[in-house]
């Protein structure tokens, strides 16, 4: 949940950032008519705009990449095999030819087939310079890290992309829900969110408009978990924070804008 709008930063489906035309796209969906969810449309060019997508595709960009059946052949050179590419297309929003560019590009960033969380920080290091993006790595890496092992596979790789770059409202906040409860325990404390608010800060800070080291996180999370809070229980469960981000348009829009750091 990103509370200020960035800039000189491109994020996911282009992020709420103008074009080269200085417009401004869409982000994750449009809301028309009393709220009604329509779908984002994708192209390969908003596709890039994800850190993680540019990150493994960028390094095929020097080398020519093997054909379709090369690449399945390429499996099996691995210490970790992915699920077959036709599995992960039926899983998955991506295109065989996608997986193909996908699984390439991972290939050659993590040649054993997992990618670990000190990989994950060196890629926000790098799009983030001026900030500190090692707590948000870390983070981003859990919600990824789904047997908590230490490792990514490729399949969980691409099926969390998918989720966010090409998934529904409500799976895009099961995610996002993911990411905030940090100790996976099935709830959201204050504490945690305060701790996710903060670490996109500490990597944002300069490219935010206002700066978000002019405000207080907390303000603006106090404010929030108010709002999910319905029971006044002290934790969000995964029903409080969806319905309270869909009915909440500034909510829902925050929830938008903090796939900018994706």
């Amino acid at each position: 949940m990103h509370f200020a709008k960035t800039h000189n930063h491109t994020g996911v489906d282009g992020g709420l950032l103008p074009d080269a035309n200085g417009k401004e796209p869409s982000q994750g969906g449009q809301r028309e008519d009393r709220g009604k969810w329509q779908k984002p449309r994708i192209t390969r060019k908003s596709l890039m705009k994800c850190c993680l997508v540019k990150w493994i595709i960028d390094s095929t960009t020097n080398t020519q990449g093997p054909e379709s059946s090369d690449c399945e052949l390429e499996l099996s050179t691995v210490r970790h095999q992915p699920e077959g590419l036709e599995q992960l297309q039926v899983q998955t929003q991506f295109t065989k030819k996608e997986l193909q560019s996908l699984y390439r590009g991972f290939k050659n960033e993590c040649p054993s087939g997992l990618v670990d969380e000190e990989t994950f920080k060196n890629i926000y290091s790098q799009f983030f310079p001026q900030g500190d993006a090692t707590t948000y790595a870390h983070f981003l890496f859990n919600a990824f890290d789904m047997d908590r092992n230490g490792s990514i596979r490729f399949e969980d790789f691409v099926i969390g992309l998918s989720v966010l770059l090409r998934g529904s409202e409500t799976e895009k906040l099961r995610w996002a829900f993911n990411l905030y409860d940090i100790n996976k325990d099935g709830y959201i404390t204050k504490e945690e969110m305060l701790a996710i608010m903060t670490s996109i800060y500490d990597m944002m800070g300069r490219y935010t408009s206002p700066s978000v080291r002019d405000i207080d996180p907390s303000e603006h999370v106090d404010k929030f978990f108010q709002k999910m809070d319905r029971n006044r229980d002290g934790v969000v469960t995964i029903d409080e924070f969806i319905e309270t981000c869909q009915k909440d348009e500034n909510i829902m829009a925050s929830m938008q804008l903090f796939e900018n750091v994706i």
